[in-house]
Parts: structure tokens; C-alpha cells; sequence
């Protein structure tokens, strides 16, 4: 009997982690190891547990999804991280990927498919909804211009901004860039009203936007 793929589920909405349980369970290939109705409750959790695969809701209640993978990667490095979602813009997928995920799936992702995604992110691949893949490339299709609020940041600002973007946390651009978390709290005040957005991902999504593409070697 080949080995069944390990997962854990992570969705606060009962009816759809019973229903992402059932569909795990009932298959030949997947076994689902442990589900949790909050991101705290998988870091507490999940490490122990060890699955192959993790798949996890945005939207949940207190902590994201997003935030719940970039703190469970680091701990999991083998693990793969599948988010599955309603939220179809493209500044949720790359937070979503740069946060650590392999793949994005729609909730409205029958049965069938997104067993077959779960497999296929087991093997290597990216598995994205249709639609989800084609924002992908239609962002970078787009050009990518500055913000005009941008250039109104100081280079502190801008390091802050930067350390934003890469994901990391309060405390880290503190320990970063030596200086106490009030003083973060205070840039991220400064950027938000300079750049007018009202959290974190929406900074996130202008810096990004005004950032060049990469160019293939």
C-alpha cells in the first residue's frame, strides 16, 4: 500500500473545514491529519504533526491565513502550503505566495480538482485556479509605475517599507533596524497617511507595483 499524503486543514467555517475533511478522507490518496478552526490554534499545533501538505483559508478569524503560513514555513520548511479562498485580486495572491504558499485555490474548486492540485503541488507544481492564474499574468503584463506617495518617504520610511514587503514582522524590523517597536509603529503611521492606504497590504501592494519587473538571465 503506497504511503497516503499527510494534510492539515486550517478554516474557521465548520461547515467548510467538515466538507475539506470528508473530500480528504474519503480518497485513496489523502489523509487528513489534523484540522483547526484558527491560526493560532495550527502553530500551536501543526509543527508536531508534521504533514505533507497544509491547507489553509485567508480569511479567518484574528490572525490571516497569510500571516498563520509565514510563521508556520520557517517551522516546516518540507511542508507544502496551500491556500484555498474567495478573494481573487492579485494583492492577496502574492501575499499569499510571498508569505511562503505553493498554490492558491477558489473555494468554488470542486472535489475532484483540487484533489488533483493537492497532488500536483506533492510533485512540484503551483496549482492555481483558472482564474487566479491568469491575474497572475495579467499583473505582469502590467506596467509597473511609481507611486507618487513614495517619493514623498524618507529612506527610513523606504527601509521600513522594504522590510514590510519582505514579510517580516513588527518586532524583526525592530531587531532589523535597531530601534524600539513604538519607533516602527510610528514610520508605519507616517507611511500609511504619506502613501494614503489603511494597512499593511495595501503599502505593500503600492511599493510592489512601483518595483521593476525581473528580467530573465
Amino acid at each position: 500500500m503506497p504511503m497516503l499524503i499527510k494534510v492539515a486543514v486550517i478554516e474557521d467555517a465548520a461547515k467548510a473545514r467538515k466538507i475539506f475533511v470528508t473530500w480528504l478522507n474519503r480518497s485513496e490518496t489523502f489523509k487528513c491529519i489534523g484540522d483547526f478552526a484558527s491560526a493560532e490554534d495550527a502553530i500551536a499545533g501543526i509543527p508536531a504533526l508534521r504533514p505533507d501538505i497544509v491547507l489553509s483559508d485567508i480569511n479567518l478569524l484574528r490572525m490571516n491565513g497569510v500571516e498563520c503560513v509565514r510563521q508556520l514555513k520557517p517551522l516546516l520548511p518540507e511542508t507544502q502550503f496551500v491556500m484555498i479562498t474567495v478573494y481573487e485580486d492579485a494583492e492577496h495572491i502574492f501575499q499569499a505566495l510571498q508569505a511562503g504558499a505553493s498554490g492558491y485555490l477558489l473555494k468554488q474548486t470542486p472535489r475532484e480538482e483540487l484533489l488533483a492540485a493537492l497532488q500536483q503541488v506533492r510533485q512540484g507544481g503551483s496549482p492555481m485556479s483558472p482564474h487566479i492564474a491568469r491575474k497572475v499574468v495579467q499583473s505582469f503584463q502590467q506596467p509597473h509605475t511609481a507611486d507618487p506617495g513614495l517619493a514623498e518617504l524618507s529612506t527610513r520610511e523606504l527601509e521600513v517599507l522594504n522590510h514590510l514587503a519582505g514579510g517580516l514582522l513588527y518586532k524583526e524590523i525592530a531587531d532589523q533596524m535597531h530601534i524600539a517597536i513604538p519607533t516602527v509603529n510610528s514610520f508605519i503611521r507616517r507611511i500609511y497617511e504619506k502613501l494614503q492606504v489603511r494597512s499593511r497590504a495595501q503599502a505593500v501592494a503600492k511599493f510592489n507595483r512601483s518595483q521593476p519587473a525581473s528580467k530573465p538571465f
